[in-house]
């Protein structure tokens, strides 16, 4: 069997190569995947059952973010060395202190006192889009939600919405040709974000608000402070992770809902189905498709040998779909329970902080779609992202009315 789950044409085309991940979950869950000389990518282990992904997100003793990283792409060793100050590239102990002192701004506490904003948000874009000639669910409707959310937490002016969802284009399309050409327009995207978070903590240290910059540069109750290159890192993390997978999540959720039309008419009788369903999207979807870890010293899993240094790579769009885990798994359900799916990550350390966040706007956004438009549909195809980190969707052309 061809094996390549790191193809992005591929990715672009049809999205996520489910028919790989059933077969290699049945008869090589550990698999070796050969890698590209030609693009810098070794081989690697491609870890695509449910049980051996949570697993290694749990051991960060035995597979490292932080000896190459945690992305898929490989970096020169300087840029490793910016990156390792960023949390999503640390094992504990760095990465628990690192995480206690942002932890702050996002306990269920905070993100509860935001539902209702959230609702004026998603109230505000859907008046918005409703006087739209033609209505691109993704530009008008699953972008600005995160996008206005974001400007809350940072306390920054809304009217910043548009050049942040300009970065985040470019920080995860580098291999799209809609967004990005070259890595190095990549780059630079960071670096104007580096620069948006200098202005944006001297402004907080100058007027203190309440909002969660002014938070993280307050010293803990032990006195620990993010340095300025740590509270730049976090913004660019905060942008892409706090956009990235609540837009594609929302996109994705609401092409799964056009697909599955028995399903949407579930949701729109039974509006209280909202926070299941947002459950639901995010395994469907799986906005982040992979994670990579460096393994720190010989292992097994499944009997397979694994050698210290050797690339791991987890795949939560196949874990959220195994058979062994969830019932009928390729079946789009908004009422599904249980669902221990791992769309925020398998656990551990690096469990996704904004959890709370993400499934808060996708319940509030479909409970308010379902409300103010049962009859929406799709009127144009589906345009995907060339990336195989991202599942994302570029354009969903939709009429709010019949």
């Amino acid at each position: 069997m061809e094996v390549n789950l790191v193809d992005q044409d591929l990715y672009a085309r049809r999205g996520a190569p489910y028919d790989q991940f059933r077969r290699l979950r049945a008869n090589e869950p550990v698999f070796w995947h050969e890698g590209d000389a030609e693009r810098g990518w070794p081989g690697f282990w491609a870890i695509t059952r449910h049980e051996d992904v949570v697993h290694v997100s749990r051991r960060s003793d035995l597979f490292s973010s932080y000896r190459r990283l945690a992305l898929f792409d490989e970096m020169p060793q300087a840029d490793i060395e910016l990156q390792r100050l960023m949390m999503l590239n640390q094992d504990p102990p760095e990465h628990t202190r690192r995480r206690s002192l942002v932890n702050r701004g996002f306990t269920p506490r905070v993100i509860g006192r935001m539902e209702e904003h959230i609702r004026d948000i998603c109230r505000r874009l859907i008046d918005e889009a409703e006087g739209l000639p033609e209505v691109d669910f993704v530009r008008d409707l699953a972008a600005p939600l995160p996008l206005y959310v974001i400007c809350e937490l940072l306390g920054a002016p809304v009217e910043d919405r548009d050049k942040i969802f300009e970065w985040s284009n470019r920080l995860i399309g580098s291999e799209d040709p809609d967004y990005a050409a070259t890595p190095e327009e990549g780059q630079a995207a960071a670096m104007e974000v580096y620069a948006y978070a200098d202005a944006l903590a001297a402004a907080r240290r100058e007027d203190p608000r309440d909002d969660i910059v002014t938070r993280l540069l307050r010293p803990d109750d032990s006195g620990e402070v993010l340095g300025q290159d740590e509270f730049d890192l976090f913004v660019l993390l905060l942008i892409v992770a706090g956009n990235e997978t609540t837009r594609n999540a929302a996109s994705g959720g609401m092409l799964a809902m056009f697909e599955h039309p028995a399903q949407w008419a579930r949701l729109v009788a039974d509006p209280s189905l909202a926070a299941r369903a947002a459950d639901e999207i995010v395994r469907w979807v799986s906005p982040v498709n992979l994670f990579r870890r460096t393994a720190t010293a010989d292992t097994e899993i499944r009997g397979q040998k694994i050698g210290e240094g050797d690339k791991v790579v987890v795949f939560y769009s196949s874990a959220n779909r195994d058979e062994d885990v969830f019932a009928l798994p390729d079946v789009f359900d908004v009422g599904r329970d249980p669902n221990p799916h791992i769309g925020f990550g398998g656990g551990g350390a690096h469990f996704c902080l904004g959890n709370h966040l993400a499934k808060l706007e996708l319940k509030v956004l479909f409970e308010t779609l379902a409300e103010r438009f049962p009859d929406i549909r799709q009127i144009g195809a589906a345009t995907r992202l060339r990336s195989n980190f991202i599942n994302g969707i570029k354009s969903l052309p939709v009429a709010l009315k019949p």
